[in-house]
């Protein structure tokens, strides 16, 4: 059972709110040179065509820096208008300062309390950064993580752990540090003039366990939208497992306002994937719809063809290419269920169960593939086409329940 969401006030990042009032906004990172401002253009683009709503570039260097106007210039040539986050640590002070136009086209900056400078330098140059967001009104994350960690909070914590009479562990005295990191972080900030609706706030580590615990302590503490994540979850389906192991209980109990998943690429892969897991995560939790949900079943000694497999995919490929155009032309598309079975068993049953569905021909059964629609046995399909004939079912669908739907609307 999904608890409400936790309350929180409303960061705008460019053109899209976060916190508890919207839906939950997912968003990725590009993995590019930010200082190649044609290909960092070009996965920006691939990814907010994907369905990130918001998207972070690394911005390290000066020609990184340089390059975000280029950038955001080459984006709105072919049409995307996607807010653009800039990932700041170490000289992002100097950066911010020394590159205007940067500064004031990024829809965000993300700052590391652990990063921004040692000693006496860490307070000025994160007042420096947070003067620059007041300068051209921009939110700030304040992004905590476990691998780079404010030192000397975590120091003084340590300390005062040590003198207790009851010491805490290690790993409970660093979450403890995160919490206090991000919370001290954000209102110093606000100290220094930000105001509180332009704060969102993560502490991200790289175990489900401890992520579960950060943001539970957390979660109660302040009304900030709160990013979730874990941080380096991994290649492949460790990754995709350990991400969705993450997340799913914070985001069932109310906690989080907008998602990345973290996935380390296979070599060659499109980064995209990271942004299909996210959607996946959020539908999967009947928290957010981004395209029909296709049902299939896992295959078995029924179902030694592996025709309905390539079909299943087909389907779920053609569906993926298609919402582009269909959720412009057809509101409410995303939430209808297809199903794609594989033998007599259940393919009946679940494909009466969803709004359009095909139930092929198990081995040794009638070569026969009878597709039901809201229900109803609509006809049955046989021959080499089944998959052309099923699509052009499906689009005839589409159109005559959604595009009504626009009509009457």
């Amino acid at each position: 059972m999904r608890t409400p969401r936790r309350q929180t006030v409303t960061t705008w990042v460019g053109r899209i709110p976060v916190g508890s009032a919207h839906p939950i906004v997912v968003q990725s990172m590009t993995n590019t040179d930010t200082a190649d401002a044609e290909a960092t253009a070009i996965q920006v683009a691939q990814l907010a065509r994907a369905g990130s709503e918001i998207v972070r570039v690394t911005v390290n260097t000066r020609e990184a820096a340089a390059a975000i106007p280029e950038i955001v210039a080459r984006l709105h040539e072919v049409g995307i208008d996607v807010p653009i986050v800039g990932d700041f640590h170490y000289n992002g002070h100097i950066l911010l300062a020394e590159f205007p136009e940067t500064a004031r086209l990024l829809a965000k900056y993300r700052i590391n309390p652990g990063n921004v400078g040692a000693g006496q330098h860490h307070d000025a140059n994160f007042a420096t950064m947070i003067e620059v967001a007041k300068q051209y009104g921009k939110p700030v994350r304040i992004g905590v993580n476990w691998g780079s960690l404010d030192q000397q909070v975590l120091a003084r914590l340590m300390d005062e752990n040590a003198a207790a009479g009851n010491p805490k562990s290690t790993t409970d005295v660093t979450i403890d540090a995160m919490v206090t990191s991000a919370l001290e972080s954000a209102r110093y900030a606000e100290r220094l003039g930000l105001p509180h609706d332009k704060i969102i706030i993560s502490v991200k580590v790289s175990a489900a366990p401890e992520l579960w615990q950060v943001y539970r302590q957390l979660a109660p503490l302040c009304d900030y939208p709160l990013h979730l994540g874990l941080t380096e979850a991994g290649i492949g389906m460790k990754g995709m497992v350990a991400s969705s192991v993450a997340l799913a209980p914070l985001l069932t109990e109310g906690i989080g306002d907008t998602i990345r998943v973290s996935l380390t690429p296979e070599p060659g892969a499109p980064r995209k994937l990271e942004v299909e897991v996210a959607q996946q995560i959020l539908q999967s939790l009947g928290l957010r719809q981004f395209l029909p949900q296709v049902t299939s079943c896992p295959g078995c000694g029924r179902t030694t063809s592996t025709f309905f497999q390539h079909l299943a995919g087909q389907i779920q490929d053609y569906i993926r290419d298609s919402m582009p155009e269909w959720k412009v032309k057809y509101p409410g598309v995303e939430e209808m269920q297809v199903a794609v079975m594989g033998c007599v068993v259940n393919g009946p049953g679940e494909s009466k169960h969803a709004n359009i569905g095909i139930s092929l021909p198990g081995t040794g059964e009638d070569p026969r593939a009878p597709v039901y629609q809201d229900g109803k046995l609509l006809t049955t399909l046989k021959g080499p086409r089944i998959v052309e004939d099923f699509q052009a079912l499906l689009d005839r669908y589409v159109e005559e329940r959604y595009g009504q739907e626009t009509v009457q609307g």
